[in-house]
């Protein structure tokens, strides 16, 4: 959900814009002015995500102590788990680049960049919520030719660098096409400001399944790290003594083998006259 606080200006309206109509149509956009602070009150964002039922937020003000101002950040169990500030320095809207366009639901590829996303713990939790936030739903199978959104973010000096690109498939003169990445916005620049994070226990509360979810593990059945299936059969114990192989003059038993087996008597063949 895409909410505008009490004192949003332009920027911060169009950055609202832009977000909801790359999240079409996952989002819902809230166009009336609401005047609360996350950061000290937290009640009407709980208000906000029991009536549209959404787990996601993204919140836009602007004040002279923090102008042009977005709050992300994720709800568990309709409370305010994670909440991180973020100032926009830079801003390029979906209408000032005139390129094609990706079709509405597109589902976006994410590719995160610099170290500061795996080193700081703020910034790894950032990562985990623009993953939330972007992602989509989830789909049994991909083609090549949805392959043709991608969400950049960069980390680096402070900062984080929010690119948006239309992937294009040209011809490569084989059977795999030659990819170029063409700029459609929108495009943000954005430095980190105040954090609200769940402590270790809530945040593995949280990421806790339930046991409905989890698919039934079947038994006797196993994959390789190719993903082939491997089953296991079990059978009843044979005697392979009475197995009926393959017919072979070098595989006969010789008559002293059959007496042997019959007790060591062996009928005397009547002679011919």
């Amino acid at each position: 959900m895409l909410i505008k606080g009490g004192n949003a200006n332009l920027t911060v309206t169009e950055v609202l814009k832009d977000i909801y109509a790359v999240k079409k149509p996952f989002a819902v956009l809230y166009k009336k002015k609401n005047i609360t602070r996350p950061f000290e009150d937290q009640t009407s964002l709980e208000f906000f995500s029991k009536k549209s039922d959404c787990s996601l937020f993204l919140f836009g003000s602007h004040n002279k102590k923090r102008p042009n101002n977005l709050i992300i950040g994720r709800m568990f169990d309709y409370h305010v788990l994670d909440m991180i500030e973020l100032g926009i320095e830079k801003f390029v809207s979906l209408k000032d680049v005139k390129n094609s366009k990706c079709p509405e639901g597109t589902k976006p590829m994410l590719i995160f960049a610099g170290d500061m996303f795996d080193v700081n713990e703020e910034y790894r939790r950032l990562k985990s919520l623009l993953i939330d936030f972007f992602r989509g739903p989830s789909v049994p199978s991909i083609r090549l030719a949805g392959l043709e959104y991608v969400l950049h973010f960069t980390a680096v000096d402070g900062k984080i660098y929010m690119r948006s690109y239309k992937v294009l498939l040209k011809k490569s003169g084989c059977k795999i096409p030659r990819i170029e990445l063409e700029e459609m916005g929108p495009s943000l620049d954005l430095v980190m400001r105040r954090t609200h994070l769940a402590s270790d226990d809530l945040y593995k509360l949280s990421l806790k399944q339930p046991k409905a979810l989890k698919p039934k593990k079947k038994k006797n059945i196993s994959h390789d790290v190719f993903g082939t299936t491997y089953g296991r059969i079990h059978m009843q114990k044979q005697d392979l003594g009475k197995l009926q192989t393959r017919k072979m003059k070098g595989l006969r038993k010789r008559p002293a083998e059959k007496s042997a087996e019959d007790g060591g008597l062996s009928p005397k063949k009547p002679k011919s006259a």
